[in-house]
């Protein structure tokens, strides 16, 4: 870029970083960004590695649901705003029905008098590459792991890119609504669109990818999860600010957030992100590029503004990573309380009763224990952990038992917790508030297949 031309800038806020974060904080950012110059985005983030499972089930059952559950607590409260000042909304809450979300919305903004160009970012799910027969493998694609039951496979889908986003943008989108679009790319997606880089100019994407990456777990950046009661004091956490990402055409970077709320962003704050969930800082892998912070460097340019220098890119990788939701297991979880003198003594005793209850009756399934108050989030599946904490004799006196099964065998789990229940009035004393659940566990499972084998595309709903 020539010196002499001016830096144009953009502005990227990240309303959410997962499905069940809170709406009300998109408000603020919406209004903060309305009163900023330049190109302006909003984008929520609401989707994890089971979540597109659990909306395929939904979709499964009703086929006009299957977005996040929560999409549109997030979209009513800012979308009218959004439209009257220009700023494009982006999202990968979509989920497993990107079509069913937009036409909701549809009818949503035609009952309010408004009008939007929605945009769906299609070709991330491969479930139709699956077969139409569960037991012909002959059908299935190349690239599904040999070893996954076909019949157990409830979702297939990609991290894509955003290339397609940057399309929906250049054509006139006003929403953008996809289903698994990789965290950053819908930054990358908007960077792209506002300052015209290419989808090769590796540098480019790299700044905007470290965008994207900073802003996606929304106010973890802010002082969210960083925050530590005695060595890292964050103000006002109950009014966490969402964070913003301004990104200039000279790739320049700095990270801020919402004016007036709680929270903050220093270079901890940003540090803590900028490696949040990155297997390589040379090499972190994503759909657009191959972003490189091995070298970066943070300066805090005032209260709440941190600019991060020396990032590279590198060439995207040849293959994409998928995701499979797996079905088939059950998970049944259940707890008993003892309180008072010899709390400990007594839920230990409980806990023997189960032992050899189970053991007798049900010798198939593996149950795991924790005694929570004593151990639980350190316990491990040998139980090693939990006898070394009883050996200790932790002086409490409010404890809970836990029985935690997951398998196949539905009628086993339950028999099991049915077991727990019974402690009422089979000893030992002072057992109350059982709880106990039993529900349908999904589980994940990654794999690679080549970029030229998926083919995102935009819809226009």
């Amino acid at each position: 870029m020539s010196s002499s031309q001016p830096i144009r800038y953009a502005h990227i806020g990240c309303g959410a970083g997962f499905a069940g974060d809170r709406p009300d904080a998109a408000v603020a950012l919406v209004e903060a960004l309305a009163e900023r110059d330049g190109a302006r985005y909003l984008f929520f983030e609401l989707l994890a590695e089971r979540t597109l499972a659990e909306a395929q089930l939904r979709k499964l059952e009703d086929p006009a649901l299957g977005y996040a559950t929560h999409l549109f607590a997030f979209l009513e409260p800012i979308v009218e705003s959004c439209l009257a000042h220009g700023i494009p909304i982006i999202t990968n809450g979509g989920a497993a029905n990107p079509v069913a979300a937009a036409q909701r919305l549809r009818q949503q903004l035609k009952r309010q008098g408004l009008d939007a160009k929605i945009a769906c970012v299609m070709g991330d799910d491969l479930g139709g590459e699956l077969g139409e027969e569960p037991g012909d493998r002959a059908a299935i694609a190349d690239w599904l792991p040999a070893d996954c039951p076909l019949e157990e496979i409830v979702s297939c889908n990609v991290y894509i890119g955003a290339e397609a986003v940057t399309q929906a943008l250049h054509d006139g989108a006003d929403i953008v609504i996809g289903g698994r679009l990789a965290d950053p790319s819908m930054a990358v997606g908007a960077l792209c669109h506002a300052h015209g880089w290419a989808a090769d100019d590796w540098q480019h994407l790299a700044v905007a990818t470290a965008a994207g990456h900073l802003l996606e777990c929304g106010t973890q950046i802010t002082g969210g999860y960083f925050a530590d009661a005695r060595r890292k004091t964050v103000t006002d956490l109950a009014n966490l600010g969402c964070p913003i990402a301004e990104v200039g055409s000279d790739a320049s970077l700095v990270i801020t957030k919402t004016p007036g709320s709680g929270g903050c962003v220093t270079e901890q704050t940003v540090k803590e992100q900028l490696l949040y969930e990155v297997h390589d800082p040379a090499a972190y892998l994503t759909p657009d590029v191959t972003l490189d912070v091995s070298r970066a460097r943070l300066e805090t340019l005032g209260p709440d503004r941190v600019a991060i220098h020396d990032v590279h890119g590198h060439p995207a990788p040849a293959t994409l990573k998928g995701n499979l939701g797996l079905r088939g297991l059950w998970f049944g979880e259940a707890g008993i309380s003892y309180a008072g003198p010899d709390a400990v003594e007594r839920a230990q005793l409980a806990l023997e009763i189960l032992r050899q209850r189970l053991g007798a009756r049900l010798p198939q399934l593996r149950p795991h224990f924790d005694l929570i108050g004593v151990a639980s989030l350190f316990n491990d599946g040998s139980g090693e952990w939990l006898e070394k904490r009883l050996r200790e004799a932790p002086a409490v006196e409010d404890v809970r038992l836990r029985l935690g099964i997951v398998d196949r065998d539905r009628t086993a789990i339950d028999l099991a917790l049915q077991e727990l229940e019974a402690l009422y009035l089979n000893g030992p004393a002072g057992g109350g508030g059982v709880r106990r659940q039993l529900s349908e566990s999904l589980r994940t499972r990654s794999f690679l297949i080549a970029r030229e084998r998926v083919m995102p595309f935009v819809s226009w709903q």
